[in-house]
Parts: C-alpha cells; sequence; structure tokens
C-alpha cells in the first residue's frame, strides 16, 4: 500500500503539471472504485475549472478548485501519473483528467480500493478526514502528545502508531523502521513506554519519514512515482522484510512476528 512518503512524492510530483491548468475533460472509464465515482457531479464541478493547489492530508490528497476539493486515495495498489503524450491507456487507468495543455491525469488501481470523491463543503470536517491524528511532521506531533494518547493503553506500540487517529501517515514499513532507530520493541505495551524514550520514536519517526520523501518514497510492488519512476528508499531500509539477516548494528538475526496480521521486523538485541 503506499503510505505517506509515497502519497507526498505522488502530490510532488504532479503539483506542477496540473496547478494553474485548465481541466478540459473528465473520463470515468471505470467508476466502482471504493465507493462509486459520482461521474456527473464530479464532471460539473472539475471541466473547465483550475486546480489551484494540491495539498495532502495522512494518505488523502485534496486538489482544490474554486467549487470544492477533490479527493483521492491511492489505496492498496493505485498511482496518479501525468501523461504527456496520451498514450494507449493501460487496463487499469479508471480516471483520466485531460489538461488544457493536452497532458493528462491518470489513476491507476488495479485492486480498486482507491477513490476520488468531490466535496464541496468544509473539507477538515468531511467524515474520511474529521477524526484523523496530526500529521507526523507537523509540530503538534510531538513526545509531550504521543505519551499522554498513550495513557495506559495495553496495546503493542508497533499497533499504536499505525492508529490514524493517534497519528497520521506511519504505515507498517515506516513504523518498523522509526522503532529500530529508537530502539524499542514492537511489542512493548504503549502505557509502559517513558516520555524520554517516546522522544526518542518521535525523532525517528520525523526522520524516517522525511529520508524516505527525500528519495522518493518505498518501492512497492503496485507503486509508481506520477512519472513512472518508483521510488529508492528500499534500499536503505534497516529491517523491514529482512527477517534472518544480520542487523546493521549488532549482526543478531532480525526477527520477523505477525502483529495485527501485519509483519514486523526488529532487531531483539537492539530493541527492547
Amino acid at each position: 500500500m503506499p503510505e505517506l512518503p509515497e502519497v507526498e512524492t505522488t502530490r510532488k510530483g504532479i503539483a506542477g503539471h496540473i496547478i494553474g491548468q485548465k481541466i478540459v475533460k473528465l473520463h470515468v472509464h471505470e467508476s466502482r472504485l471504493r465507493w462509486p465515482v459520482e461521474r456527473e457531479t464530479l464532471s460539473r464541478s472539475i471541466e473547465n475549472h483550475v486546480f489551484t493547489g494540491i495539498t495532502r492530508r495522512g494518505k488523502y490528497l485534496l486538489f482544490a478548485n474554486d467549487r470544492g476539493v477533490m479527493l483521492c486515495h491511492l489505496g492498496m495498489s493505485g498511482s496518479l501519473r501525468i501523461v504527456t503524450d496520451l498514450q494507449q491507456r493501460r487496463k487499469h487507468d479508471h480516471v483520466e483528467w485531460i489538461l488544457e495543455n493536452g497532458a493528462a491525469m491518470r489513476f491507476h488501481d488495479p485492486r480498486r480500493f482507491g477513490c476520488v470523491l468531490w466535496i464541496d463543503s468544509n473539507v477538515n470536517e468531511h467524515k474520511l478526514l474529521i477524526n484523523l491524528g496530526p500529521e507526523p511532521l507537523s509540530d503538534n506531533f510531538n513526545a509531550e502528545y504521543l505519551y499522554k494518547k498513550a495513557g495506559m493503553r495495553k496495546q503493542a506500540v508497533k499497533t499504536f502508531i499505525m492508529n490514524s487517529h493517534v497519528v497520521v501517515g506511519v504505515g507498517n514499513i515506516y513504523a518498523s523502521e522509526a522503532l529500530f532507530l529508537a530502539g524499542i520493541h514492537p511489542s512493548r505495551q504503549a502505557g509502559r513506554i517513558s516520555k524520554k524514550r517516546y522522544e526518542s520514536l518521535v525523532k525517528a519517526i520525523k526522520l524516517t519519514l522525511s529520508k524516505s520523501i527525500k528519495s522518493g518514497g518505498t518501492t512497492l510492488r503496485d507503486f509508481v512515482n506520477s512519472d513512472g519512476q518508483p521510488g529508492y528508499f528500499s534500499l536503505k531500509l534497516n529491517v523491514y522484510d529482512k527477517n534472518g539477516q544480520p542487523c546493521v548494528i549488532c549482526r543478531r538475526p532480525i526477527k520477523r512476528i505477525i502483529q495485527t496480521q501485519r509483519a514486523s521486523y526488529y532487531c531483539p538485541g537492539c530493541q527492547s
């Protein structure tokens, strides 16, 4: 699944191509996404209008024009790409925005778990956004906040930081990597971690996400950037998907466990 760095990489990649460009035509080739694409509403709200900005909230991309906001989520396998020569569509190119300059933005989603929705009211009060936690790279996400949020919770810390109501965008890969950098075992109870260790974890989360964004996101099987090129952060991962390989610090074998149906990777020597 594209995580926050992949979504941010996509936002940066497409912004320069679509902001200020009039959308002359919308094509919905397949409306059956996670929620049905409202073809008529979307066309009426977007065609002959200009996107004035593209922002990100968690893993959601928000395209603003003078009539409202188009909300897009990449789902499990989705991507947004800019196509300049309008070559033949790929099989799972479900939605296509034709720009005034002749280029197009295409939403590709083989599994159809993504979404494209139109919001004409206060976007921050939309049901998909209103209960989201703070952005992990913002000042609002800090050790004091995370320590208080943990309270007396008995759930595993990895599950805790992956909860979008606690903090947005810390997906499976980056949670494993950040916990390794902070020296915290992924199964440790969230409510039994000191504020000092949460300071280390917050720094590790910010560092991991920032580095990944800078290097273009993590290469996943289904993810490509807006220009069709994969990210490169996967080359720098310390523990994720490295079961049995030696730890880069202590050389003990990396372990793999399952938490809430997801694989977690950690070093038994460096994390406690």
